[in-house]
């Protein structure tokens, strides 16, 4: 089973460059979480519509795991946090799902 936290982001325009780098499957956040073994991976959407929209979708092998990644690396996902703060509007869980049909996501996410 895989677990999906979901988030939307409307980012200023003259920060998309840096937010797309950052939030991207290779950026800031990605290389903080693959200090987990449980984190499986991420997607960077951009809306096609809404100009500064986007959603990041990471894969954990469990909630758990995504809860004990911030306990134990909760400094430097708070820094993170506050360095990017400044690059949005507004920043909106959209929620946290699993997968229905009980397999993991892919290698490779």
């Amino acid at each position: 089973m895989s677990y999906f936290a979901i988030w939307e982001f409307h980012v200023k325009p003259d920060s998309i460059p840096t937010f797309e780098k950052i939030y991207g499957p290779d950026g800031d956040w990605a290389q903080l979480f693959r200090r987990s073994p449980e984190f499986l991976g991420t997607e960077l959407l951009r809306d096609l519509n809404h100009s500064g929209r986007y959603l990041t979708n990471d894969c954990w092998t469990s909630r758990e795991a995504l809860h004990q990644f911030k306990q134990d690396h909760r400094a430097d996902y708070d820094a993170l946090d506050r360095q990017c703060e400044s690059m949005t509007d507004q920043e909106i869980s959209l929620g946290e799902f699993e997968s229905v049909d009980g397999e993991p996501a892919s290698a490779g996410y």
